[in-house]
């Protein structure tokens, strides 16, 4: 029996709906911890992360609405661990704001997931890019083309997840479904491309949607292959390593520095992923073994797309089609 084989039915056994739907948690969700400055609402956000002092959160959200075309506000924003908003950056820069990341350094990581449509002319010039900031929002790096999408190394197609490894490499899931591109693109600390992997397909190394990106304490490179119901992990060459499909349909993902895993699925349900439900799953990083399931609030009508869990075990999640951001707190 090959490894690949192997590595699929250990997956599937590890995968155990029952369990998930039947065990307790010891978490609760805290109402009205974030304080949107200047009496701004939350627009959908994808991306969520946690600072580098392990406590205070920022997130990338769209502007108070689906998008930011036309708006004035700024979609990064940092709030610390009262959830007071400390620092707000990226006003006019972006379409429709994605992934985020801080690195060691303390530097900031956005995607911008769309480009020109060709409709709205305030879209042209912007989009389909990667951003490098210092938090004081000065540019320090992009990668991709500005408004331009395409598959070639200097150019993106829907980026939607962006992580620095702990050796400075810069690796990108660049794709967000349809027609835009479905791979991993690996650079070098300073800009320089390196490799790129996978193509649109269910098959080991490919990809339908590489939402979400995630490193853990062996090196590790997590892709959450969202419409494959999967994650995938990879070495920092791009080899294949194995298939996990009990953490269900994966849209954030986060892994602490105990190699905690957390992924937060706003999907599942008996069509797109039978068996499973919206929610946040915990586990192992190192063996795949899933320990706890936090169910949605909502319910079925969830739209949790991103987790980030701080040095404290405090989990913070934010949400796209129900434009909110969540805080669970151990009881």
């Amino acid at each position: 029996m090959s490894r690949t084989i192997l590595v699929r039915l250990a997956a599937a056994i590890l995968a155990s709906p029952v369990i998930l739907a039947a065990q307790a948690h010891p978490y609760k969700v805290i109402p009205d911890h974030f304080k949107m400055p200047d009496g701004r609402r939350v627009g959908s956000t994808a991306g969520i992360t946690i600072d580098r002092d392990g406590s205070s959160v920022w997130i990338f959200e769209r502007c108070g609405a689906n998008d930011c075309v036309g708006s004035a506000v700024a979609p990064i924003l940092k709030f610390d661990s009262a959830g007071k908003a400390v620092k707000s950056l990226g006003a006019g820069m972006f379409i429709r704001p994605h992934g985020i990341h801080i690195d060691r350094d303390g530097n900031i990581w956005v995607t911008d997931g769309e480009g020109p449509d060709g409709k709205d002319l305030r879209r042209n010039g912007k989009g389909h890019q990667v951003f490098k900031m210092n938090q004081d929002g000065q540019v320090l790096m992009t990668l991709g083309r500005a408004g331009v999408a395409g598959d070639s190394p200097d150019t993106l197609n829907m980026p939607s997840a962006v992580l620095i490894a702990p050796g400075g490499d810069i690796f990108i899931g660049d794709g967000h479904g349809g027609t835009s591109n479905a791979r991993v693109l690996k650079f070098s600390k300073d800009g320089r491309f390196m490799k790129a992997w996978g193509k649109r397909g269910a098959a080991a190394g490919e990809f339908e949607t590489p939402h979400g990106l995630a490193v853990d304490s062996r090196g590790r490179l997590f892709v959450a292959d969202r419409e494959n119901n999967r994650i995938q992990i990879f070495d920092q060459e791009g080899g294949f390593l194995a298939e996990w499909k009990q953490f269900g349909r994966p849209s954030g993902i986060f892994i602490d520095r105990n190699d905690l895993l957390y992924v937060a699925d706003h999907q599942s349900d008996a069509k797109t992923n039978p068996g499973f439900r919206k929610g946040i799953t915990i586990g192992s990083a190192r063996d795949g073994k899933v320990t706890t399931f936090i169910p949605d609030p909502d319910g079925d009508a969830g739209s949790q797309e991103g987790v980030a869990v701080a040095a404290n075990g405090t989990i913070y999640g934010s949400l796209t089609g129900g434009m909110a951001l969540r805080k669970y707190a151990k009881q």
